[in-house]
């Protein structure tokens, strides 16, 4: 099968990404002797430079690690809603969803904890070692991508006329970032300079300093530009001008931490991903309903049974994920429960949000989800085939309000970053780092980079999984994950595109584990290039949380008579662009071998693989 590149492999480190400059940051810090995850670090602070319309150091990451010969962990970098975001609050702003962008929108910022306990906990490097890489791209300049421009186009008017901090930067001399030109953001450069100088009064030792940083995130000069930034009224969604809720107790209060992964066995391998307060289980959830035999890989038949398996998957994802209550995960993984589920996939594509009962209970689906399942006139928010994660705060009267208006580079919409590492003793790690975009909230002037808005996937209803709580978690779309075969890790990959995340992953192992049983199978890169879909039948989870039932999104280079017949079955099928469905990552190590090998999305133009 024709691929657009080579699955990489060697012995030495194995590095893909969503941005080259990232992936090869990671592979300078493989060469240099460091391990995965001090590569890891080194490749997300990068990320946060070179791709600032995907995510930023207060937004949020899920990390999921499997050390050589230790157990598999999730580290989550996802921060809470602060205490004073109650939905009484939101409601007496008349409010009824949280804005999709704004300080009112900030949880707590996670992403940089997280960072900084991987890096003490399993790491070698120290905080200037992982950090050179982005302070000099900050510093020194980076050739951007032209979507970083464009993102800031859509957003010129409110940067120039409301959030001129963000103009600062972002529009230098009027003009935004533009490829073939360097773009410096001095101001972050200056934040992780002064960090550095400030964690290094702790001593030469390299832990301590770690520790040092976390308490000046958390208490120091950046927490209180982060607190005074997210009290300043700034226009959002909503139209209105509002302040947040984040405070000083907030941020010193919360720190990133460990857990065990949801995991789910199937023919011999072990898919481990983040918890319910992430959508991660919505991929062993699809992997549970599959039938003990499969139709044939890409044909009609095969397409018609995942995207039915996803709709009651996510269904589930709205009445039961979140962190506000006890999510009843191994009921919605049972063999019992999906035998059940697994009978309501027809021959014809439905059209309805069906959450299913585990153990008997009553599923809870918000009002809003129940008006936009009903297909009631002013809730199709989606607007544009493939939208993804980031919302643009536009004027009122924008028919599709919070979405991006940016349709270059053959459909694509930048939405997360993703990374996947695999060193030369074994260590592996997955990570999605997503939120604070530059598109999210303004600057912070001091810091050089925005507050996030990961609130605004929880409901402002009582009694929901996920309604918004004080010291919860907002379920995330964001989700890495991390397969083991027969118990031992072998592969750690991911992609961008807020809730296609778990349909495109599954698309992509499922390609890559047949291969084992059906001769002339995919390997990693061709799994990647393989034509990809999503549908939209479930509420979005980004504002304004609209949903398009019984749509089908599928690449123009799928078969015309697997779209035919998909048609005939009821399904709307949108025929997108060639490349346009999927931004995946994954690196691999055969155990019997130690041969480690990569590969990364051609979709944009930015994913790379690097690796020896």
């Amino acid at each position: 099968m024709f691929t657009t590149r080579p699955t990489l492999q060697g012995t030495f480190g194995m590095v893909s990404s969503t941005h080259w400059l990232a992936s090869q940051s990671a592979m300078a810090v493989l060469e240099d002797g460091g391990n995965a995850y001090d590569a890891a670090v080194a490749a997300g602070f990068v990320l946060h430079v070179v791709e600032p319309h995907l995510n930023g150091p207060a937004g949020e990451v899920p990390i999921i690690l499997a050390p050589a010969g230790g157990q598999v962990r999730v580290l989550c970098g996802q921060g809470v809603a602060p205490a004073g975001a109650t939905i009484a609050h939101y409601r007496a702003l008349g409010l009824d969803l949280v804005p999709g962008t704004g300080p009112l929108a900030a949880a707590v910022p996670g992403a940089f904890d997280a960072w900084m306990l991987l890096l003490r906990d399993h790491g070698t490097k120290s905080l200037a070692d992982v950090l050179k890489y982005a302070i000099g791209y900050a510093e020194d300049g980076h050739a951007p991508m032209v979507r970083v421009g464009e993102t800031v186009e859509t957003v010129r008017e409110l940067f120039e006329t409301e959030w001129t901090s963000s103009a600062d930067v972002y529009l230098p001399g009027g003009r935004p970032p533009t490829p073939g030109e360097l773009f410096r953001n001095p101001a972050l450069a200056a934040t992780w300079k002064r960090l550095i100088s400030e964690a290094a009064q702790a001593g030469e030792d390299r832990i301590a300093q770690i520790e040092a940083a976390r308490r000046i995130w958390r208490e120091g000069f950046i927490a209180e530009a982060l607190v005074r930034q997210a009290g300043r009224p700034t226009t959002d969604t909503s139209g209105e001008r509002h302040a947040g809720t984040l405070t000083a107790a907030d941020l010193a209060a919360w720190s990133a931490s460990y857990e065990a992964p949801a995991t789910y066995d199937w023919r011999g391998w072990t898919l481990c991903k983040a918890g319910p307060w992430s959508q991660g289980p919505a991929l062993l959830q699809q992997l549970a309903l599959l039938p003990p035999e499969l139709p044939r890989y890409g044909s009609a038949e095969y397409v018609h049974l995942l995207i039915e398996g996803c709709k009651l998957a996510m269904a589930d994802r709205e009445a039961w994920y979140g962190d506000a209550d006890e999510v009843p995960l191994r009921e919605l993984l049972s063999e019992e429960y999906n035998a059940a589920r697994r009978a309501l996939v027809g021959e014809k594509a439905s059209y309805e949000l069906r959450p299913g009962s585990p153990g008997g209970r009553i599923p809870r689906l918000s009002g809003h989800a129940r008006v936009v399942a009903a297909g009631e006139a002013g809730f199709d928010a989606l607007g544009v085939p493939g939208a993804g994660e980031p919302t643009v705060a536009k004027r009122p009267t924008s028919p599709v309000p919070g979405e991006p208006d940016v349709s270059a580079d053959g459909g694509t919409r930048g939405d997360t970053c993703h990374l996947d590492i695999v060193d030369r003793w074994g260590n592996m790690v997955a990570a999605t780092p997503s939120g604070g975009w530059l598109q999210s909230n303004p600057v912070v002037p001091e810091l050089g980079f925005p507050l996030g808005t990961r609130l605004q996937m929880a409901w402002l209803e009582e009694g929901l999984p996920n309604s918004l709580t004080p010291g919860r978690r907002p379920r995330t779309t964001l989700t890495p994950s991390l397969a083991l075969r027969d118990g031992v890790p072998v592969m750690a990959f991911g992609t961008p595109g807020g809730d296609q995340q778990d349909q495109w992953q599954l698309h992509f192992f499922l390609a890559v584990a047949l291969r084992a049983e059906v001769r002339g199978g995919l390997d990693l890169q061709g799994a990647i290039d393989a034509p990809n879909w999503h549908n939209d039948s479930f509420p979005g989870s980004f504002y304004p949380r609209g949903m398009r039932p019984g749509s089908v999104t599928v690449e123009s280079r799928t078969e015309p008579d697997v779209v035919e017949e998909l048609r005939r079955r009821g399904h709307d099928v949108i025929v997108g662009e060639a490349w346009s469905e999927g931004r995946l990552c994954a690196v691999a190590r055969d155990p019997r071998t130690g041969v480690l090998s990569a590969a990364a999305n051609p979709r944009g133009m930015q994913g790379y693989a690097v690796g020896r």
